[in-house]
Parts: structure tokens; C-alpha cells; sequence
């Protein structure tokens, strides 16, 4: 697996079409990118509420014969990332329940910082969890709610939870959309025709099925669609945003727009401005594929430098071929990403990523560029060094794995072997992001948390996660 934070999820939710199910398939086809370990699909007809969902990638995990049994014209679709050791079934999404009020089917992309807590508030009046997942606490949390509009028990619960969520809920007639009052990840709605209305995380997923982009669930807001149209609810106090930049650097497809701004647009302005802050005598330029593409482009346009593809990636390697075997592992680099020894042969270049989390894959990658012949190597990086870690939504490696975290700049370059090392300055970063009229969460580069985190859960979560520590209590 490349040296990557990992966004957890992508969502999908769908309302008014008689083949809701194919539609959502092809929407978290779409979202692939934000993750890859499980898909699921819940699928209503308002009679019946059908559920199907399984480890691996979409286009693994469904076929035709099992898009044919979910019938309904209303929908929600997931698409997970999880960390080591909650790799189960049982913590795959959308998670489908039934409890006094009927069905309600709920996919979460975010992470809830308070989740431990009530999580233990809930076991303590008689809630039995059947997952890790602190999505479980929202149907929990509805299920427990003391109000008897539908919508009142949806607020109700919401109120309750703090942290990050962009999530689509569906029962057996309604789809809903909700976006945490900071708006950490993006959350978009669109229209397919006249009476079909779509929820998903990223734009990309509206253009694979033909639907128009109409807005953003804004932060704090609530949407509720039924048979009579969208109906939109803010309930939530209002909080500074804190959209997560990290959404522009690495996570979401360059061919989306995310909160205001296009992905590929923003990406380029990385690399412009990186190119200002970090010039170098070289004969080219070339990107480490594919998330550093957008941004070597930028460089290259800045500084005149010519850009080439001096690395070919392996666009059909999946995930689970690299995890069997430790020898498959070490190689893990080799299989997905190949240099071309004609292009580097005896030049001097400029490689640019995205980001350096622990900096394993990224010190293979270099050694691969000289052993293919690279004369000097000057390793460029669009976004700061990631000091921190991530409660809002992104799996970060323990605090101790993050190598800017524990070593200083010239020991990095040191440990990677290359000719010089520069990461775009947070001023930089801000100043990419100022197309975007709001306001940014720059925790994982300089540590401040927009929302409050839990002493326990961050001395936790230095060392694991959320749903690793509550599986050691369940053992």
C-alpha cells in the first residue's frame, strides 16, 4: 500500500429513479478513490428495505444478478477505507438497521471525536453494538431519541454528536443529507432529470451518471428529500468552518469541485507557488503518479522547466495484490509504479509528490529513480510536513510514524538520499486555497484542532484508533 493518509469513505445517496441501485453503483465507481477495502449498496422500494455490501473494490463486489435483486428507487451507497484491524464485514457501510420506527440505513464519512463516550453512555442504558464503528451511535442515538417527528429524532441525535460527518441517511421513503456545523468534508447535492435528486461526496460521482450539479449541503444543514421535493433545515449553532485542506492536497479527484473550486485548479496553484518557494537547476520536471501530477504541471508552468513523465503507474494493480506476502509488500512499489530509464538516464530532475507520511514508500521510489540512472534528485512536496494526526475523517499513522514529526528537515533529506528536499510552507498552502472565500483546518500540519478533542482519545490516537481500541475492550 503507497505511503498515503487515507480519506475513509465516500458517500452516495439517490432519490426518484427507478434503477437506483445501478445509478449508485456508478456513483461510487466514481469514489473509488476514497476508499477501497469495502462497497455497499441499501436500496428501498418503500415496502422493502434491501441491504448488500462486501470487502473489496465496487466493481468486485457487485454484478449484474445482485444490482438486479435491489430493486427501489431510493438509495444510499458507501465506499470505506479502514485501518489495520477493523478490516471486517461487520464495520463495512451503509450499516442498515431496524428498530421501532422501521428501517434506517446510514453512510458516514468523517470521524465522531465523542464517540467513545457515547458510546459508553448508550451500553450503560442497554444499546447492544453489533460493530467498531462509531457510525452505529447515530442509529442508536435516533433509536433512543425521546421526539416523534421523524426529522425532530434526526436533529435530536445530531445535536448530540461532535466531530466531523458528511453523511447520507435514507428510511423507507425519505433520503437525508448532513454536513457537522465545521463542514470538514465536502458534501454536494445534484439533480439527474426533473424529480431525481442525488447526495454525494464529490462532484465527480454527479458527472459519471449525467446529473447536474445544483449546491453544497451546507455546513450545519440538514436535507430531507421525499415525494414532495428537497426540504432544508439548519438547526446546528453556527461554528467557524474548518473545510479540510488536506481534501484539495491529495483526496478528491482533480476532475471534482469541492467546496467552491475545482481540484486540478487548486492543484496547480500548489506547484506554482512551490516552484516560487523552492526553485532548483534541473533539466526536468517530473510527478510521482497520479496525486502529483496537477502539481508538477503547476511547477513546471511556473518555472519554465520542462515536465515529463519520467514514472509509469499500473492503473490495474488492486489493493489486496500487494498484501498477501511480506515479499509482495517490499516489492509493493516496483508493481504499481515503474521509472523510465531512457528519460532519466544521466539527468538531473525534480520529482514532486503531494505529501511524505512515514516516507518508506517515498524513499523506494527515489532509490528506483537513481537506480534507473538519475543523476541529481530534488524532491519537491506540495503541501507542509504532516506533524500531526487526524480526528476528523483521515486515518494517520501513529504520531511516532510520521517522519516529519520526529526528524528534522535535513535528516529526511538524508534518510531519502536526495540531492535536496523542500515542502510547500503553510503560507504557501494558504495562499493556494485563497480561491476558496473561507476558512481552512491546517491540524495535521501545525496541531490546531478546530473542535475539541478528548484527552483520552487523543493520547489513543496517537497510538491507534477509535475502532482498534474499542475492539481490545470487546477482546
Amino acid at each position: 500500500m503507497l505511503d498515503k493518509n487515507q480519506d475513509k469513505c465516500g458517500v452516495f445517496g439517490i432519490f426518484g429513479h427507478p434503477d437506483a441501485a445501478r445509478l449508485t453503483y456508478l456513483g461510487l465507481y466514481s469514489l473509488q478513490h476514497r476508499g477501497q477495502e469495502s462497497a455497499g449498496i441499501v436500496v428501498s422500494d418503500e415496502k422493502n428495505v434491501i441491504s448488500f455490501k462486501e470487502m473489496g473494490l465496487v466493481a468486485d463486489v457487485f454484478n449484474e444478478d445482485i444490482l438486479k435483486k435491489l430493486q427501489g428507487h431510493i438509495a444510499v451507497g458507501h465506499v470505506r477505507y479502514s485501518t489495520t484491524g477493523s478490516s471486517f464485514l461487520k464495520n463495512a457501510q451503509p450499516l442498515l438497521v431496524n428498530y421501532h420506527s422501521g428501517s434506517i440505513a446510514v453512510a458516514h464519512n468523517g470521524n465522531f471525536t465523542n464517540a467513545l463516550e457515547l458510546r459508553t453512555q448508550l451500553e450503560k442504558k442497554g444499546s447492544i453494538f453489533q460493530s467498531s464503528m462509531d457510525t452505529e451511535v447515530v442509529v442508536h442515538l435516533i433509536a433512543n431519541s425521546k421526539k416523534t417527528k421523524f426529522e425532530e429524532t434526526i436533529i435530536d441525535a445530531f445535536k448530540k454528536i461532535e466531530g466531523a460527518y458528511s453523511m447520507v441517511l435514507m428510511d423507507a421513503k425519505r433520503l437525508i443529507g448532513i454536513r457537522d456545523p465545521y463542514g470538514f468534508r465536502p458534501l454536494c447535492i445534484g439533480k439527474l432529470g426533473l424529480n431525481t435528486w442525488i447526495i454525494t461526496s464529490e462532484t465527480c460521482a454527479l458527472d459519471l451518471i449525467g446529473a447536474t450539479y445544483i449546491r453544497d449541503v451546507e455546513p450545519g444543514e440538514m436535507v430531507i428529500i421525499d415525494k414532495d421535493g428537497l426540504n432544508s433545515f439548519k438547526p446546528f449553532p453556527k461554528k467557524k468552518h474548518a473545510f479540510c485542506a488536506f481534501e484539495f492536497i491529495y483526496f478528491s479527484r482533480p476532475d471534482s469541485n469541492i467546496f467552491g473550486q475545482n481540484v486540478y485548479t487548486i492543484r496547480k496553484r500548489l506547484g506554482r507557488i512551490l516552484a516560487k518557494e523552492a526553485p532548483a537547476d534541473v533539466d526536468f520536471i517530473i510527478p510521482v503518479p497520479d496525486s502529483g501530477i496537477s502539481a508538477a504541471l503547476g511547477f513546471s508552468q511556473e518555472s519554465g522547466i520542462p515536465f515529463e513523465t519520467g514514472i509509469i503507474r499500473n492503473h490495474y494493480i488492486g489493493r489486496t495484490f500487494i498484501q498477501p506476502h511480506q515479499f509482495m509488500r517490499e516489492v509493493g512499489v516496483r508493481v504499481k509504479l515503474n521509472p523510465v530509464r531512457e528519460v532519466l538516464e544521466g539527468k538531473k530532475i525534480i520529482v514532486v509528490d503531494d505529501s511524505i507520511v512515514r516516507g518508506t514508500s517515498c524513499k523506494k521510489i527515489i532509490g528506483m529513480l537513481y537506480n534507473a540512472g538519475a543523476k541529481e534528485i530534488h524532491l519537491r512536496i506540495s503541501s507542509p510536513p504532516s506533524k500531526n494526526p487526524c480526528f476528523y475523517g483521515i486515518d494517520t499513522p501513529q504520531q511516532k510514524e510520521l517522519i516529519a514529526a520526529n526528524i528534522e528537515l535535513e535528516d529526511i533529506r538524508k534518510y531519502l538520499k536526495v540531492d535536496s528536499l523542500a515542502y510547500l510552507s503553510l503560507n504557501g498552502l494558504k495562499e493556494a486555497l485563497s480561491l476558496v472565500k473561507d476558512t481552512f483546518c491546517f491540524a495535521c500540519f501545525d496541531g490546531k484542532y478546530p473542535v475539541d478533542v478528548p484527552c483520552d482519545m487523543k493520547k489513543y490516537c496517537l497510538e491507534e484508533t477509535m475502532e482498534a481500541r474499542i475492539e481490545q475492550l470487546e477482546l
